[in-house]
């Protein structure tokens, strides 16, 4: 296999308005050096990290991703690379880009699983991941280099709306595999700070408040899920809304990619909210009187300081704060450790269990959860592999 020639579209690259931060793991460092070597480099490049071991990954994804080398932590590190490059510039001034890749290719020893490579990218308005499978022992860990990084510069040229790519030699067996999202204007706004919350499935120009809400990840939504609103729906008398916040506290935003795959779960006409709230207490501050659907586990970590920086003082004026802004929980008992846990289980300080209700056992009981579902699909793919 012959070497491509990468310095006519990486010139093409430096000549573009764009700039970007770039992470890669375990492969892909070509891209850094081919950037490099051609002059130019500081009007494309912010930064380049190569966070190579788990620990150092876990670090740069500021939490520890299901798989190590995958599609959704390609675009969480190009996420977090998008964030990084906002912070040393403004969006709005240049076309900014986060890029992540994250590959499992030929070594010094044999490797169980498929010789593999994972990349995304991030802008202001899409998410693009791409993903390719090679062939095992076919070639070299430099030619293989050679094909990451040559996947790389091609996505980054899409992006800075270069047509020109660089050809590569892929054997009939190889196929790219690809996932694109542009987001509306909304999801953009919200990504950037620019709004707090937005809501999905409502055609009135002026939503109506949300009086019940069932905040969660639903990654995925389960018939746990589907149940507990519907028996929240009967007992407090009104309709109950979703909502997902976009941003984790230990988690990279979620990329529209995510966005759009969390809300395609649910049925036609269900209301989503999507925000930028990830605690209770900010979401009681976006709805002020609103009946927080919750399951026990849930309601222990609003109860415990360790989420509050350890500080008990926090962790109390945040209960008084949500109680003050009217805010009640809806909880549901859940299966933990072998055993069924109630709310009358829990010790919950005064002001916190003053807003509580309980849903019995008798009215639900389903356990499921979206980690074990999550585990099983994680444990298919690798035996795919």
């Amino acid at each position: 296999m012959s070497s491509p020639d990468f310095e006519p579209l990486v010139r093409q690259i430096h000549d573009s308005p764009n700039r970007m931060v770039i992470s890669l793991s375990g492969g892909g460092g070509e891209t850094i050096s081919e950037l490099l070597s051609v002059p130019g480099a500081s009007r494309t490049l912010l930064e380049a990290v190569v966070p190579y071991s788990q620990q150092a990954l876990c670090r740069w994804l500021a939490g520890r991703p299901d798989q190590f080398c995958s599609a959704r932590t390609a675009r969480a590190m190009a996420m977090a690379g998008f964030l990084r490059a906002c912070e040393y510039e403004s969006p709005e001034g240049y076309p900014l880009a986060g890029v992540g890749a994250t590959a499992s290719l030929a070594t010094d020893r044999r490797k169980r699983g498929a010789h593999r490579i994972h990349l995304a990218v991030q802008t202001v308005s899409r998410t693009i991941v791409q993903s390719l499978r090679l062939t095992k022992d076919r070639r070299t860990r430099p030619q293989e280099e050679s094909i990451v990084s040559g996947l790389i510069l091609n996505l980054i040229a899409e992006v800075c709306g270069i047509n020109e790519r660089v050809p590569l030699e892929l054997f009939p067996e190889e196929t790219i595999e690809r996932e694109e999202k542009t987001a509306p204007s909304d999801w953009c706004d919200l990504l950037l700070g620019k709004t707090e919350v937005i809501l999905q499935g409502e055609p009135a120009p002026v939503p109506t408040p949300a009086r019940a809400l069932f905040s969660g990840a639903f990654n995925p939504i389960h018939v746990g899920h589907e149940k507990m609103a519907a028996v929240a729906s009967e007992a407090l008398g009104s309709r109950v809304d979703y909502e997902i916040s976009i941003l984790n506290v230990d988690k990279p935003p979620l990329d529209y990619i995510e966005i759009g795959k969390r809300i395609d779960q649910f049925a036609a006409g269900q209301r989503i909210w999507l925000s930028r709230a990830p605690t209770f207490l900010e979401k009681a501050r976006l709805f002020p009187g609103v009946t927080f659907v919750v399951g026990i586990d849930t309601l222990r970590r609003i109860a415990a300081p360790r989420y509050y920086r350890g500080s008990e003082g926090a962790c109390a004026e945040a209960i008084e704060e949500i109680a003050g802004r009217g805010c009640r929980f809806l909880v549901f008992g859940r299966s933990i450790g072998g055993s069924f846990i109630r709310l009358s289980d829990l010790d919950l300080p005064r002001s916190l269990a003053s807003v509580c209700i309980e849903i019995p056992e008798s009215q639900f009981r389903q356990d499921v959860s979206s980690t074990e579902i999550r585990r099983q699909q994680l444990m298919n793919e690798a035996h795919s592999l």
